[in-house]
């Protein structure tokens, strides 16, 4: 008779199994926040044609208008730099518009808000603010919703105006100082008086765009429309 010993078998508690999962998924989170606020900024629009600045940041209850005088549409584009949508959309429509503005076609007034995220939403749009000043609207609008994967924190909005060449003292100043909080205010509440309620909402014209017309079929349609 053999006298070998069974030794029990220990069943691992499911509890134990849900706690190992919820720390790997915490430490997956960790490590992709981390990556999301310290990945490296690398823009692929320094160089371009940037709109002339018609209106810039700091006129209060006005957006910033981009384009050439005279244009007979107008493109009102009410956007939040933390807005998924918004960035589907302008992976979507954003070239037909920078076309409809290069090509004296249309203006474009950019009304940043802050509804999606109380801290970001904010900073990105000052950050914003501060490059049209320096004539960067619309790169600077364009690199942010194309890495929108990016926390875009206070450094990474730093790096990318001195990548696009707007990083002097003065910018800087500006996106570390929230210089244009008392603006976007003014914005938010001129959106408000409108009766603008989600991002994007786009208007050609004064005539806002139903949603199933928000692509670049819809605004060149809307525009066309006007211009011709």
């Amino acid at each position: 008779m053999s006298n070998t010993v069974q030794q029990p078998q220990r069943r691992i508690s499911p509890g134990i199994v849900v706690v190992v999962i919820l720390v790997l998924a915490l430490a997956a989170g960790v490590g992709v926040q981390y990556y999301r606020g310290h990945s490296k900024v690398s823009v692929s629009s320094n160089g371009r044609p940037e709109p002339a600045l018609i209106t810039g940041p700091g006129t209060s209850g006005k957006g910033v208008t981009v384009g050439k005088a005279g244009a007979k549409a107008h493109i009102d584009l009410y956007l939040d730099f933390r807005c998924p949508h918004c960035a589907e959309f302008e992976e979507a429509s954003g070239a037909t518009i920078d076309k409809l503005v290069q090509d004296g076609t249309a203006t474009l007034t950019y009304w940043p808000m802050q509804f999606v995220n109380p801290n970001a939403s904010p900073r990105l749009a000052n950050a914003f603010a501060a490059a049209a000043a320096n004539g960067k609207a619309l790169s600077f609008a364009d690199e942010m919703y194309g890495d929108f994967s990016k926390s875009w924190t206070t450094d990474q909005l730093l790096e990318l105006g001195k990548q696009l060449d707007i990083g002097d003292a003065k910018f800087q100043e500006a996106v570390q100082n929230n210089t244009y909080k008392d603006w976007l205010e003014s914005v938010s509440k001129a959106a408000d008086d409108r009766g603008v309620t989600g991002t994007p909402t786009v208007y050609v014209n004064e005539k806002k765009l139903p949603t199933d017309q928000l692509t670049a079929d819809g605004l060149q349609k809307a525009v066309a429309g006007i211009a011709s």
